[in-house]
């Protein structure tokens, strides 16, 4: 009996058709090999050619010789009249009246207190004033019946009929109540004292602006125990609000004893704040502190500002340059070119900028004068009006499209 297999020879892959789909494949993966280099390349281009953020400034002209600065420094803009107002006695906050910002008048009412305590105590030193008082008439009534009997006795002390005894007992009786009155005039005097001490109590627990200005922190809330003097831990506050008088502030710098000679009363500064790096104060010199600092080896100089101006706050950070007087000769004429101290770089130790023209840059070399505050004179290489880098990444390039911001 024949089995009836299937013929496996004839399970066969045509050549031809073989061929062709190994062929549509490798042209699949070459064409997605060729698209991804073309990305690549694309997106390389892109990147080099986008525009890098950078912030510029022009270079500013100016005509005559200008002030040098002789020296540096950093400090703090302080106020002169500045107060962390307290309560005199240790009580609790009823009331605040008083929150950040808020201008004050000198004698305006910032907190009251709770005053129940001192009400009472006032009212019991009123008691005691009326009881002294009333001591003093009982004591007067007293008087006038013992200057009576004291006339009676010397009447009859003339005539014979009584003893001197008699007649000294009624004076002593009178010395005495005269100076029973007189004590009890000290005490109406001692109690009157201890009400005006009471009603001070009840004074104190309102607490009053001591100065015009503005209130830059509020220290207690509503609740919270204050106290003159720091007791009960963390619990009791020792301030109500600082008060500052803004028209009072001024810079305070700690300058090397090496080069306080430098620094003069009435010098010229030019100041700048940290918050406001491209703003230049005009100010001077107020005083020097005539004392130095042995563990710091520097010098305390005050410096005034020329004018006030809101932006100016308390406890901001101020960098300041001593100027010298400015020459006034004949090259009063001549004109200089001035540009921020960040725009010049160093490239093989040589001062170069890069200049902004039409979204591009443009490397030049400069030649660099003195420094004057946060500017420094260009003596070669750049025309006043120019606009130049001051602020971007490291690493430009000469003709590298860029953006100002």
């Amino acid at each position: 009996m024949t089995e009836n297999r299937p013929d496996l020879g004839a399970l066969r892959i045509d050549p031809g058709s073989r061929g062709e789909g190994g062929g549509r494949g490798r042209l699949v993966v070459i064409l997605a090999a060729a698209l991804a280099v073309i990305g690549i390349g694309i997106t390389a281009i892109a990147l080099k050619g986008r525009a890098v953020p950078v912030e510029t400034a022009a270079a500013r002209s100016v005509a005559g010789n200008l002030a040098t600065a002789v020296l540096n420094a950093s400090g703090y803009v302080t106020p002169r009249v500045r107060a962390t107002v307290a309560a005199k006695i240790t009580a609790r906050v009823k009331e605040m009246l008083v929150e950040e910002g808020m201008q004050v008048e000198q004698g305006q009412v910032l907190a009251r207190l709770d005053d129940t305590d001192s009400q009472r105590r006032l009212a019991a030193a009123r008691a005691e004033l009326e009881v002294a008082r009333a001591a003093i008439g009982d004591l007067e009534v007293q008087l006038a019946n013992a200057e009576r009997t004291q006339g009676r006795q010397m009447d009859l002390r003339r005539e014979g009929v009584t003893a001197a005894e008699a007649l000294d007992n009624a004076v002593t009786a009178v010395d005495s109540l005269r100076a029973r009155i007189t004590l009890a005039r000290e005490q109406v005097r001692a109690a009157q004292a201890t009400v005006a001490i009471a009603e001070q109590d009840i004074e104190n627990c309102t607490v009053r602006a001591p100065f015009a200005g503005t209130a830059v922190s509020k220290d207690a809330q509503v609740g919270e125990m204050v106290s003159p003097v720091s007791a009960g831990g963390g619990f009791t506050r020792t301030g109500i609000s600082t008060i500052v008088d803004m028209a009072s502030l001024e810079i305070e710098v700690d300058v090397n004893e090496s080069y306080i000679a430098r620094v003069r009363s009435g010098q010229r500064v030019e100041a700048t704040l940290d918050a406001y790096p491209e703003w230049r104060i005009p100010a001077k010199v107020r005083t020097v502190i005539p004392t130095a600092d042995r563990q710091k080896a520097t010098v305390k100089v005050r410096i005034s500002f020329d004018a006030l101006d809101p932006r100016i706050l308390p406890d901001m950070g101020v960098k300041v340059a001593f100027l010298t007087e400015p020459d006034t000769g004949d090259a009063a004429s001549v004109m200089r070119t001035l540009l921020p101290r960040t725009a010049i770089r160093k490239e093989d130790g040589r001062d170069v900028v890069f200049l902004v023209r039409d979204g591009r840059l443009e490397r030049r070399a400069v030649k660099t004068g003195a420094e004057h505050g946060n500017d420094v004179e260009v003596l070669a290489g750049l025309a006043g009006g120019e606009t130049v880098v001051v602020n971007g990444p490291v690493g430009l390039k000469d003709g590298q499209r860029v953006k100002t911001r």
